[in-house]
Parts: C-alpha cells; structure tokens; sequence
C-alpha cells in the first residue's frame, strides 16, 4: 500500500467509524449484550481455526527472532480464548451507563440541571503483541456505545484479522452496524500516522505498548490521547505497620509478576522499622533471585542476609520502571519523606503504603498525586478487572477525563442537561 493509498484507506475507516458511531451511541442495552453473547459464543466455537491463524504469527515470530516471552505475549490458547468469552460475558452482564443522568437539581429559575452520561464516539486504539486486546477493546467499545479504530501490532496481523472478523459477524448478527469495530488490515505504520492526525473522525486516541510507542503518538497526535508512558509504582513500609503483612504485601508487589506496569519498582522503608523489615524482606527477595539497589543505609542492613544481591543505588534508580527482578530500596525518615520522594520520583501510576497508622494513611492517600493510591495492599491491584470495572482498555496517568485504569467510565463523556416548563431568562 503506497503513501497515498495508505490516507485514503484511514480516511475511510475514519468515515465508516464516525457513521456507525451515531447507531452505537443510540443502540439499545439489549442489542449491545446480544453482539457481545455472540462474539462469546463464536469465540468459543471457532478456537481451533483462530489457533491456526494465530500458529501463522507464532511461526513469524520465531523465524525473526523474536525472544520466546515476547512469543508467548502473542499466543492464543484456549485459555486466553476461553477468558475472552468470559469477558464479553461479563460485560453483557453489567448495567448499561449509558444514558443515565447524574445529579439533576433544580434551580431557583425553576429549570432542572443534571448531566447525563454519552459514548465518546469513536476511539482510535494502537497496541502492540496481545492479540487478546482486540477483543477487550471491541467488547468495551460494544458495551460503551462507541465505534472504535483498532491497529495491532504486525506480529499478530492474522490473529488479530481473525478475531476482527468475529466482533463483525456478532455486531451483524445482533443488528448493529459492522464498521462499529474495524481493524487496520494494512502493517504499513504510515496507518498509524494517519489514524493519530484525524481529529474530524477520531475523539480519541488510546495507545497501549512500549514507551516508545506511546511517546511516538504522545508526540504526533492531533487528537487528545489517554496514555501512560511509565509504571514505576512504589511500596512505602510506615512505622508502625504490621510486619508481616508489609513482607507479604511487597514480596507480591515485586514478585507476583514481574513485566506488568503496576509491579512495584522501588521499596521505601521507614528508618524505625527498617532494622526488623528489611532482613526479612531480604531473604524473600534472595531467595526469588531480586536484585536490590539499595542506599547506602539499606546495604548496611541487608548486607547480612544469606545470598543477596546488593547493588548501590545510582540517581536513575529511583526513577527506573525496571520491569524485571530488580528492585530499588530506600530509607527514608518517616512518611513525610516518602511522600515527598513518590511525587518527585513516580511516573504518577500505582503507590502504595503499608501501616498501622490512619493519619499517616490519610495524609499519603490525600497528598500522593497518583492515579491509584493503596493502603494496606498489593501494587498489583492496579487493574480494570480488580477494580470491579470489568475490563479495562489502558491505564492513565493524565489528569483530565480518565484516570487510572479506564473502563467503560473512561469510554464515556457527561454532557449537560436541562428540564424546563417554559422557564425563560429574566
């Protein structure tokens, strides 16, 4: 596909996109989770012929190189097919927001003033890998009343084409319109150049990949996008806290999983408590091959504990989103330090604190500028479907409009509304 025929493409989609939006955003509930039982069913139906095109991208992957964790991103097993379908499932199960009206008051001119809730429009979505992504996306976009734009990675190019053909027989047969969910067909990334500069069809634009990806459309777009482009989540250990709980805790934020955005990156620990944490801690942490990069006071005390991996902390530790068995550890006074060292280190995603003290939880819960703050609990929590929302379609970090994990909420704008009996301006 050359240049030329590449915008001409996009700017097809774009129109096709905004046409059906006006149908999605006027759809009833019933019809909506009548496209997303199908789409459940005819995963569950077709698992066999997806695993063939999915085999296709598997053996690409390969033949290219690419390491073996990446390759197992890519794959589609039942497993994943099956927790699809369930998702779909879920979501036809949930109330429908769209529509409702939210504090509607009235007014001493006698008129009644609320807001109500209204699809976005049409979401443009730019992923890389997972090519179970596209049904979480098309399922949302679905259940939120929007039409969405859907451009994968190339490595998943027939998985994701495969999946796509299935979210538009189930919008067929539930009567909606099947430019609701369109997938860019074309790799040629020139597609994502166009798709991030249509501010006429697009409203917005969800990246969700590596941080070169999201600082490339952070960079490029003319359409507002909702992103985050670090996960660097700390766990604060207060003085008091529990102990135990506060080993329990921040082993699971670091080693539950080590690639996802809201593993904690850096341990902060209170200097009256560090003495009796941080050897046990430690030999969590040993035992589980983590490295620690730890200050100058940390290494001292964590330097007894059997088969540790000690490195000094270097300035760029504190912000690093290391994404693997590493971790940083620091002392800090108390929680006033902590506070101040979250807000100027954090990439603003996930942090949480461990004590036995509600004013210091207040204070960190009021004064950390995160989109998620957490007592008492794992890092790891961080997501739509821990939060109850469902699915989720990415995390932000921005401040306006969505915030953290972005469910069908986040897909979703308020307008205002006005009830009269004739009322008129005086």
């Amino acid at each position: 596909m050359n240049a030329l025929n590449v915008a001409e493409y996009t700017h097809t989609l774009g129109l096709q996109a905004k046409t059906a939006s006006a149908l999605m955003a006027k759809a009833p509930a019933a019809i909506k989770n009548k496209a997303l039982k199908a789409l459940a069913r005819l995963l569950r139906e077709n698992v066999d012929a997806l695993q063939v095109d999915n085999a296709r991208d598997l053996e690409r992957a390969r033949a290219a190189g690419l390491a073996e964790p990446m390759v197992d991103r890519l794959k589609l097993s039942p497993k994943v097919l099956e927790t699809c379908a369930e998702g779909c499932e879920q979501l036809a199960a949930m109330p429908d927001i769209i529509g409702e009206i939210l504090g509607m008051k009235q007014q001493p001119s006698g008129i009644r003033v609320g807001q109500m809730r209204v699809p976005i429009g049409v979401f443009g979505m730019i992923y890389e890998s997972r090519p179970n992504v596209t049904i979480e996306a098309a399922s949302l976009s679905i259940k939120s009343g929007n039409a969405c734009i859907l451009r994968g990675g190339s490595e998943a190019i027939d998985s994701n084409k495969a999946l796509a053909k299935l979210v538009q027989q189930a919008l067929a047969e539930a009567g909606l319109p099947q430019d609701a969910v369109q997938l860019v067909q074309t790799t040629d990334r020139e597609a994502v150049g166009q798709l991030i500069t249509m501010p006429q069809f697009v409203d917005v634009i969800i990246p969700r990949g590596g941080k070169g990806l999201i600082e490339r459309i952070s960079r490029d777009a003319k359409v507002p996008v909702i992103k985050h482009l670090d996960g660097n989540c700390h766990t604060y250990v207060d003085d008091p806290c529990d102990i135990a709980m506060a080993v329990k805790v921040a082993d699971n934020a670091k080693t539950n999983k080590y690639s996802p955005c809201n593993a904690s990156e850096g341990l902060l620990v209170a200097r009256g408590v560090a003495a009796e944490f941080l050897p046990k801690i430690g030999a969590v942490y040993a035992a589980k091959g983590v490295e620690m990069r730890g200050c100058t006071e940390s290494l001292a005390i964590l330097a007894a504990v059997p088969g540790a991996q000690l490195v000094p902390a270097t300035e760029q530790d504190w912000s690093e989103e290391y994404l693997a068995p590493i971790i940083s550890v620091k002392i800090v006074a108390g929680v006033d330090e902590a506070i101040v060292h979250i807000n100027h280190y954090s990439s603003h995603h996930t942090d949480a604190i461990l004590t036995t003290n509600h004013v210091h939880a207040q204070r960190f819960l009021r004064e950390v500028d995160s989109a998620s703050v957490i007592v008492n609990a794992s890092t790891r929590f961080a997501d739509g479907f821990e939060y109850g929302l469902g699915a989720e379609i990415g995390i932000s970090t921005d401040k306006f409009h969505a915030r953290g994990p972005v469910g069908l909420e986040g897909l979703t704008s308020l307008k205002y509304v006005v009830l009269g009996d004739g009322e008129v301006r005086v």
